[in-house]
Formats: structure tokens, sequence, C-alpha cells
């Protein structure tokens, strides 16, 4: 399953971890991506939503 939004196209962010002795190391940042069942042009589909988009109500939920 692909981590990545269907309406925003939020995706995996990475950059560095700094320790309080300056060392970097490598990490990712993911989206809470849930996958939910929408109603995209006239017909239910299930599809990948991040968290930011459901609760601003920019999808409308399939029952």
């Amino acid at each position: 399953m692909a981590k990545v939004c269907a309406i925003c196209s939020k995706s995996k962010t990475t950059g560095y971890q700094i320790s309080h002795s300056n060392i970097k190391t490598k990490r990712k940042w993911r989206p809470n991506i849930q996958r939910i069942k929408i109603m995209l042009n006239g017909s239910p589909k299930r599809v990948n939503v991040c968290s930011r988009c459901i609760k601003a109500g920019k999808i409308q939920r399939a029952i």
C-alpha cells in the first residue's frame, strides 16, 4: 500500500534526528494515512486519505 494521500498527495518526508550530542541519524516522517470509502465522481471508492484531509472536510464519506 502506497503511503500517499489521494487528495493532497502528502507522502513521507526525510530528515535527520539530532541527538543532544549533535549526532545526526537519518529518519522519516510518515503521514497518518487511513484507507476509507469516499464518494469519488459519484461512486464509492476505497482510497488512502490522510487524517488532515478527513478533519478538514475535503472528502465526502460513503456509507
